[in-house]
């Protein structure tokens, strides 16, 4: 059952990466899907990363491991080449890209959010011995269902950045994979410690607020028109991650009472 679990959640993730490759990606298209994404980030790392983080660790250690990822981003952009997000039109309407590949920020994401899976994969598995199915439940039913949310962030960013429909296959497909990863690892007795965790996460934030508030949100500001919809879409965003966050909420409380109760 934990391997169908595992199965499950490959599909979500998948599915969800599949849906930004459906539509082309006009100009207009990709300044609501930057609002989206910074807000999505933004979100995570407040609601999400943050908390958990300073669940496992202690509070000044995890703020300056968060200030350390929010430094190493803004440095390595601040010293890479110059890049844009943009599709820009010419006069007769067609498109085309400005023609700087942004890595860096899809990068950072996809590290960020695979840490972030393959700790959920060990706070699944370790669920799972715990107490069985009973406690897996309720962490299998968050995950699956912020997976979706997940892939489709991270392959919209690659999407921005102008990244190969093939490349971003490969890289959704292994992605996909991270949870299980995290199952595998903690029953192989690669179990870590609190503190590791902490700094992981607290670090993941870091970087995701750095490249939602540095990065992708200021970088809207210079475009005038389509206020409201770029507005829209960054406050569906951190609804997206309060959502996130409120289903971990649950799923931590549900298995804490739950194994209380055994003891």
């Amino acid at each position: 059952m934990l391997y169908l679990f595992c199965i499950s959640i490959i599909v979500a993730s998948l599915l969800g990466g599949v849906v930004p490759l459906l539509f082309k990606p006009t100009h207009r298209r990709m300044q609501i899907a930057m609002s989206g994404i910074g807000g999505v980030m933004a979100g995570v790392a407040v609601l999400d990363l943050l908390p958990e983080a300073l669940a496992h660790g202690e509070t000044k250690t995890v703020m300056l491991w968060l200030l350390g990822g929010f430094l190493a981003i803004f440095l390595l952009e601040r010293f890479l080449p110059s890049h844009c997000h943009d599709i820009a039109e010419d006069g007769n309407g067609h498109e085309h890209s400005c023609g700087h590949e942004h890595k860096l920020t899809w990068i950072g994401a996809y590290g960020g959010l695979t840490l972030h899976s393959i700790l959920a994969g060990v706070a699944l598995a370790a669920a799972w011995s715990v107490g069985g199915f009973t406690v897996a439940l309720g962490v299998f039913v968050a995950i699956l269902l912020h997976k979706p949310f997940d892939g489709l962030t991270l392959v919209a960013m690659m999407r921005v950045a102008n990244v190969p429909r093939t490349k971003t296959h490969i890289v959704n497909i292994l992605f996909s994979l991270s949870v299980p990863l995290g199952v595998i690892l903690f029953q192989l007795g690669g179990d870590v410690s609190h503190p590791t965790i902490a700094a992981a996460l607290a670090f993941s934030a870091g970087m995701f607020l750095c490249i939602s508030l540095s990065d992708l949100l200021p970088e809207l500001q210079f475009h005038g028109h389509d206020r409201f919809a770029l507005t829209i879409a960054l406050v569906l965003g951190l609804a997206i991650a309060w959502g996130i966050s409120s289903l971990h909420s649950h799923e931590h409380t549900e298995s804490e009472s739950i194994i209380l109760h055994e003891h």
